[in-house]
């Protein structure tokens, strides 16, 4: 009867999920780069956009915390949505209750959102601690993220592809603090279910990439680690797959942070000062930056992910998301101001 009634218009059909940009028009991807609170014109909560439309970097329509930005928006179909018509997983290391659990260590280092209902969904990979707020609470952003960058990577799907996601995040092993995958959810995608409840790929190979499709039809890459790969995200892999030389930004106030490395067929050098092209922006040092994101020198490759470049991430699982597309590239490229040549011995500008 339903179906019938659907057919012949009398009842709405289902609203297909998707990343909503600044416009408050759905979009197939967008990225907003949350900017450190440098000055008291950046106090922590103002962000510069990025789309497939927007014609490069612009300044985000409002405030990070607002319900009527890119991310206020996109996740408004979580909280103000019909959970019975829904999935979604939520996962974060650190994640908004201050307090993983006992093996939080052992998961791996990663951050994101699925959201999905039966016409799409969308994957949120960012680098945000303590976000999002639980499915029963409201949107929000976290005091203990206004002070650092951040990166936020929404890709719109369609309901075929969250099965490999699932199986993505049996590598990364995230720690999951809020989900809901059941009916048919969990019938079509028995992956997404065993990696919220906390279940992990147990024989090797300890890592894996596959080509993703948008709603759009534009392909990402996502590539996944578990613990048991035991090497750098960047230089054990990324470099050799993508066959490009790598700038990589990554949160370096940690222990024990890899240094560039110059030693196989390609490099990783790790990014020191970054500046937008917007004067409005003063530039700000990689040690304000929490964002986890890289791009080629000798391709168009760009990537936004989960992993820092330190010896503990070596063992823990995580990955990174990324596009070959030139609109992403030409706006990250810039962005590299400043890096740590090999051997690191003191930062250089780019291009000297």
């Amino acid at each position: 009867m339903t179906t019938l009634l659907l057919l012949a218009g009398l009842l709405p059909a289902a609203t297909a999920i998707s990343c909503y940009g600044d416009s408050g028009q759905p979009v197939d991807w967008f990225v907003t780069y949350k900017l450190p609170a440098l000055t008291n014109s950046l106090k922590g909560l103002n962000y510069m956009y990025l789309d497939e439309n927007s014609g490069g970097w612009q300044k985000g329509a409002t405030s990070i915390n607002s319900t009527q930005g890119a991310v206020g928006q996109t996740m408004n179909q979580l909280y103000r949505g019909n959970l019975s018509e829904l999935a979604y997983l939520l996962y974060n290391d650190q994640p908004p209750s201050g307090n993983g659990g006992p093996d939080t260590t052992n998961r791996g280092h990663t951050k994101g959102v699925l959201l999905l209902n039966k016409e799409s969904g969308i994957w949120l990979v960012h680098s945000v601690p303590h976000f999002p707020p639980h499915a029963n609470s409201s949107y929000s952003w976290p005091s203990s993220a206004k002070i650092n960058g951040q990166t936020l990577f929404c890709v719109t799907f369609t309901y075929n592809q969250f099965q490999e996601i699932g199986k993505q995040l049996t590598y990364t092993y995230p720690q999951v603090y809020d989900y809901r995958i059941d009916g048919i959810f969990a019938q079509d995608m028995p992956e997404l279910k065993h990696a919220a409840q906390g279940h992990h790929v147990d024989r090797g190979p300890w890592n894996r990439s596959v080509a993703l499709t948008s709603k759009a039809g534009t392909i990402f890459w996502s590539f996944a680690k578990f613990n048991d790969f035991q090497d750098d995200l960047y230089s054990g892999w990324l470099t050799t797959a993508l066959s490009s030389d790598l700038f990589v930004q990554f949160w370096p106030r940690v222990r024990d942070v890899l240094p560039s490395s110059c030693s196989g067929p390609f490099h990783v050098l790790n990014v020191h000062e970054l500046a937008f092209p917007d004067s409005t922006v003063p530039p700000f040092n990689a040690t304000h930056d929490h964002a986890k994101w890289c791009v080629a020198l000798n391709s168009t490759w760009t990537c936004i992910g989960d992993l820092n470049r330190n010896q503990a991430e070596e063992h823990r699982g995580g990955g990174t998301l990324c596009s070959q597309m030139p609109v992403l590239w030409k706006a990250f490229w810039p962005l590299v101001k400043e890096f740590w040549p090999c051997p690191p011995l003191r930062p250089e500008v780019k291009g000297h």
